[in-house]
């Protein structure tokens, strides 16, 4: 699948710059797809360099909660849940603690810290896939899952949003929520089906229980004032952030674990994961960079305004639909597209917030499929680049919705 989606990408963009050339007469098109080309493969290294120290930093510290045994008391208390949502994992393995820091830090909007954790643990997973080329059931449910992760706090959208003028940057916040909440519901809806796990009283409890903690949570910044709601939310994250590495170091303490040395030896890690990386960051950026550069995304964006036109259906949400084109492959080109917006039609217009609700309603598919399967050597995908889009799919069209239902009129 990935294969044939990659070979796809350079082949529509050759189509699309032939066509340029020939029917348009842009004589200097193959020139720019070929600087695209060139400029994503910069850009690669660049962000798996990037990532580096970020997963030196994390892995170590995650090396030192492992040492002290609290990402093992972490999967025994979530073993109930994890032990139905993922069988093929022995209880009290430590991919079921990696996997619960992950998504610890992707609800808080810790980027930076999810990724390292996440690659962590699919490692980890790694080492019980019997067919080390092809991605498991555990692997491809941790990996939708991630691809559409619930986002609590979208700390950088609303700075953005800020920076631009936006009179209120937070007011996305609560039509963010409900947009990644749908995503993850329906990400984990289709991997349940694909896999047939059993939806029992366990797993009905924990999805109950999270759909009452995200509903409280928008309850609680909803009622907060909109010049605290951006400085509450960051003072949380970032609380609890440092909470978790004082937590490590105190419990290594306590248990006489040589915290140093555990931290250089996940740092070590940590550095040979992002090296190897690289290969598989660049060939994905490479392709959709020559995507772009083609025409071809914004040829489908005026075919999609004719069509939605046609269907005598309001366009004004297609203003928003280059965020949502590149939102599955790049995450910083949907950061572009998504200021670009903001720029061309204000941070307070129906577009501008659109594309910010669009923007953290999901996690960026490709980008997260070649990071992790990357890192681990997995070829054969199966049904997990089908489970990201559908939760892509599902992500987008609720934030089309609940943007008309907060800030445009009706459909």
């Amino acid at each position: 699948m990935l294969n044939a989606i990659w070979i796809g990408f350079f082949l529509a963009a050759f189509a699309g710059a032939l066509f340029q050339f020939l029917v348009q007469g842009q004589a200097d098109i193959f020139g720019l797809v070929m600087k695209a080309a060139f400029d994503s493969a910069k850009t690669g290294f660049e962000v798996a360099l990037g990532l580096t120290g970020v997963m030196t930093l994390w892995l170590g510290v995650m090396k030192i909660g492992e040492r002290a045994g609290l990402l093992d008391h972490l999967a025994r208390g979530l073993s109930p849940l994890f032990s139905r949502l993922f069988p093929e994992v022995p209880r009290g393995h430590p991919a079921l603690g990696s996997i619960t820091m992950n998504m610890a830090a992707n609800v808080m909007g810790l980027d930076n810290a999810a990724t390292p954790m996440g690659i962590k643990a699919m490692r980890e997973l790694q080492e019980l896939n019997p067919d080390k080329e092809t991605a498991s059931n555990a692997q491809i449910l941790f990996l939708v899952l991630n691809a559409s992760s619930v986002t609590l706090l979208p700390v950088t959208i609303f700075t953005y949003r800020a920076q631009l003028g936006a009179a209120d940057p937070t007011d996305v916040f609560i039509p963010i929520l409900m947009a990644t909440y749908c995503s993850t519901l329906a990400g984990f809806a289709f991997v349940a089906a694909v896999q047939r796990i059993r939806l029992d009283a366990v797993v009905l409890a924990w999805l109950g229980g999270l759909t009452l903690l995200v509903g409280g949570l928008a309850a609680y910044f909803a009622s907060l004032p909109a010049e605290r709601m951006a400085p509450q939310s960051s003072l949380i994250s970032n609380f609890l952030l440092l909470a978790v590495v004082a937590l490590f170091l105190v419990m290594a303490t306590l248990r006489r674990v040589n915290a140093y040395e555990a931290f250089i030896e996940g740092a070590k890690e940590g550095f040979h994961i992002a090296v190897t990386i690289i290969p598989y960051l660049v060939a994905m950026l490479v392709a959709i960079g020559m995507l772009r550069a083609s025409g071809v995304l914004p040829g489908f964006v005026d075919l999609m305004r004719m069509v939605v036109a046609g269907l005598g259906l309001d366009t004004a949400w297609l203003d928003a639909l280059p965020t949502m084109l590149m939102k599955p492959l790049s995450g910083s080109g949907a950061r572009g597209m998504m200021i670009e917006t903001m720029q061309a039609y204000g941070a307070d217009s129906f577009a501008g917030r659109l594309a910010s609700v669009v923007q953290g309603s999901t996690e960026t598919t490709f980008y997260v499929l070649a990071v992790y399967f990357g890192a681990v050597g997995i070829k054969r995908v199966r049904h997990a680049v089908a489970g990201g889009l559908i939760a892509d799919l599902a992500g987008f069209t609720a934030a089309v919705f609940v943007a008309y239902l907060f800030f445009g009129a009706a459909i």
